[in-house]
């Protein structure tokens, strides 16, 4: 067979190939709401019957609503996933609203699952990620009312709020649920611990310093 012939079908070929991948991760129906009570969970949630959805599964109120921001980190976090929202099941998407006291902050973290894009509402907010390995890059910038930040997926990042007074943000993600690790919970504070002297090597401090943070998660 002609060698261009082949070239050309082999090309065909990848094209299908990329088609069907894309088709096959298009949905299957127009939605599928989340069964939040069953026990079947295959990477998600189940759906309930679609006879069965109503306009509360689709909806959420409340994001209006100033949280208390009385806590060891000075931020509160009111989260709009699919645990919260039913219908967002397989859609992929959510958001989050958060509200900071003065000097308030949401601590270093990833979102496994999810890209974020922060806007501020109100306040002055210092936002940053840090780049992978070996760069470990800090890329940051302090954000005034109406802008925008977004932090890429799966990269430790931060918000700082640096303003005056309190200051208030709403985030979305790629993700109807996005998972969170908290960096320092996550490390001093697993169950069980991780042992003090392997966590002290890594740091390059005391054991005794570990002890302290351990104690504190």
């Amino acid at each position: 067979m002609n060698s261009k012939i082949v070239l050309v079908m082999s090309w065909l070929v990848v094209v299908a190939l990329g088609i069907g991948g894309a088709a096959a991760s298009d949905p299957l129906q127009d939605f599928c709401v989340a069964d939040l009570t069953g026990s079947a969970k295959v990477n998600g949630f189940a759906c309930i019957d679609p006879k069965q959805a109503q306009a509360n599964h689709f909806s959420f109120s409340g994001l209006h609503v100033v949280k208390s921001t009385n806590n060891a980190v000075g931020s509160t976090v009111s989260p709009v996933f699919v645990g919260q929202l039913p219908g967002l099941n397989t859609l992929g998407i959510s958001m989050a609203r958060i509200d900071f006291a003065p000097k308030g902050v949401v601590p270093p973290h990833t979102h496994p699952c999810a890209s974020e894009i922060i806007t501020v509402l109100e306040g002055t907010l210092y936002v940053g990620f840090i780049t992978s390995n070996p760069e470990n890059r800090l890329i940051s910038k302090t954000l005034q009312k109406g802008d925008v930040f977004v932090f890429p997926e799966g990269l430790v990042h931060f918000v700082q709020n640096v303003g005056s007074g309190s200051a208030v943000s709403i985030s979305a993600l790629s993700n109807q649920n996005p998972g969170v690790i908290l960096v320092a919970n996550s490390v001093f504070g697993s169950t069980p611990s991780i042992a003090n002297d392997l966590l002290a090597k890594a740091f390059q401090v005391d054991k005794t310093v570990i002890d302290q943070l351990q104690a504190k998660f």
